[in-house]
Formats: structure tokens, C-alpha cells, sequence
């Protein structure tokens, strides 16, 4: 565990659980975790197919919105590729929401806030 991981509250610390499991079943590149306004969680792993390609962040923000949430709190993406693009929850959620990023052993070294043009 980081220094930035162990300085986590319980709350940031389960979405770094959920995301960093998700990405491990699924043998997925990405794996993420969003926590909507009403508390409720949402992980899921980045998909890759022929015709679709979503990043982690983007399933979970889809996820959210699909089952009714109005907003994020925070999220959380582990990958060991480049820095995630925050476009669609900047879209669903607007600026200000905080966005922690690791490796895929859930050690965190970037944090980051979605920011409107």
C-alpha cells in the first residue's frame, strides 16, 4: 500500500477495492469505481471489442446514469496506461468531482478534479 493509499478515507478506499477487483476478474486493462450522490457504488472494468470501446470511468459513468443517479462524489481509475480521459464524467457530472488514479495494485499516485472548458 502507498502513502497516498493508506491516507484514504474508508469510503476512497472501497471504491480502490472495487475497482481494483473488478479490472481483476474481468483481465481488463482498466478498472474503476464511482460513488454517486446517494452514496451508491458503481464498478466496472474497461471493454474492448471490435465495435465498442469504452474505458472503465466510461461504463461506470453509464452505469450511473442508467440506473437513475443524478451525479458523482468521487471515482476512482486503476490502470497502468495513460491518464483517463474525464470527459464523460465532466459531461455527467460536471467539474469539481474528484478523480484519484493508480496502478492496478490500487497504489495511487494522481489525483485529479474534472474541470469544465
Amino acid at each position: 500500500m502507498s502513502e497516498q493509499t493508506a491516507d484514504l478515507g474508508p469510503e476512497d478506499a472501497k471504491l480502490v477495492t472495487l475497482a481494483r477487483a473488478t479490472r481483476a476478474r474481468a483481465r481488463a486493462t482498466e478498472g474503476a469505481a464511482v460513488r454517486d450522490l446517494d452514496g451508491r457504488t458503481y464498478a466496472a472494468a474497461s471493454v474492448r471489442l471490435e465495435h465498442l470501446s469504452l474505458s472503465a470511468l466510461e461504463v461506470c459513468v453509464a452505469m450511473a446514469l442508467s440506473s437513475g443517479s443524478t451525479g458523482l462524489e468521487a471515482a476512482v481509475v486503476l490502470t497502468d496506461g495513460d491518464q483517463p480521459d474525464l470527459a464523460a464524467t465532466t459531461d455527467f457530472a460536471g467539474a469539481g468531482v474528484p478523480v484519484l488514479v493508480g496502478d492496478p495494485q490500487g497504489s495511487i499516485h494522481t489525483r485529479q478534479v474534472t474541470r469544465t472548458a
